[in-house]
């Protein structure tokens, strides 16, 4: 009987993961509001019946979906800061930042992350899933630049939200940009001296 059960929570749980990546891929290109719970079945290979037992409505689905890519957006993050070897973790502030604000100009992530996630979510809620992922990533970064003595002493969280939010505003510009090639250079040194900038004299 553990067995079946352990099958059974396998099963349901290749299915939860089959949604979600289908519904990504949709939300990503056509936007919350143009995808069906029907067309997302049909791309997971599962039956509406399937998707319903495991999200009650679409709006919940779409917050599995904006978890799932907060929690990729943290492991590019990361995996980026392990591959430059920075040496004190301001520098590594800024080279999360910048990978951040690389993987924000994503068509999926910003239309996902920057734009339906406000309006799907609610503010506060869309506030709470980031606080958990990539602003609660800055925050140990931050907390870890001034245990360091590298940045002065001052509440964490209001600074980190500041620069998610300069990195969002960044994102936004390279989205609408004509000339990305050259704008990414000149937002990508804006937001490392921005950061750089915090350290103390």
């Amino acid at each position: 009987m553990n067995a079946d059960r352990r099958t059974q929570a396998e099963r349901s749980a290749s299915t939860r993961a089959a949604v979600i990546r289908a519904a990504r891929d949709l939300f990503g290109r056509y936007g919350y509001g143009a995808v069906s719970t029907v067309a997302v079945a049909e791309a997971a290979g599962v039956s509406r019946g399937a998707l319903y037992h495991q999200f009650s409505e679409k709006r919940d689905l779409f917050e599995a979906v904006f978890e799932d890519l907060e929690r990729s957006l943290v492991q590019a993050i990361n995996a980026a800061v392990a591959q430059a070897r920075a040496p004190d973790p301001l520098a590594g502030l800024v080279v999360g930042c910048l990978a951040c604000l690389q993987a924000s100009i994503a068509p999926d992530v910003r239309r996902i992350a920057l734009l339906d996630g406000p309006a799907v979510l609610g503010w506060q809620r869309w506030r709470d899933i980031e606080l958990r992922h990539t602003i609660g990533l800055v925050e140990d970064a931050l907390a870890a630049a001034i245990e360091a003595e590298q940045v002065r002493p001052q509440p964490v969280r209001p600074l980190a939200l500041v620069i998610v939010g300069a990195l969002d505003e960044a994102a936004q510009i390279l989205a609408h940009s004509e000339d990305i090639a050259t704008d990414s250079v000149t937002i990508r040194g804006v937001v490392e001296q921005l950061v750089s900038g915090l350290a103390m004299d």
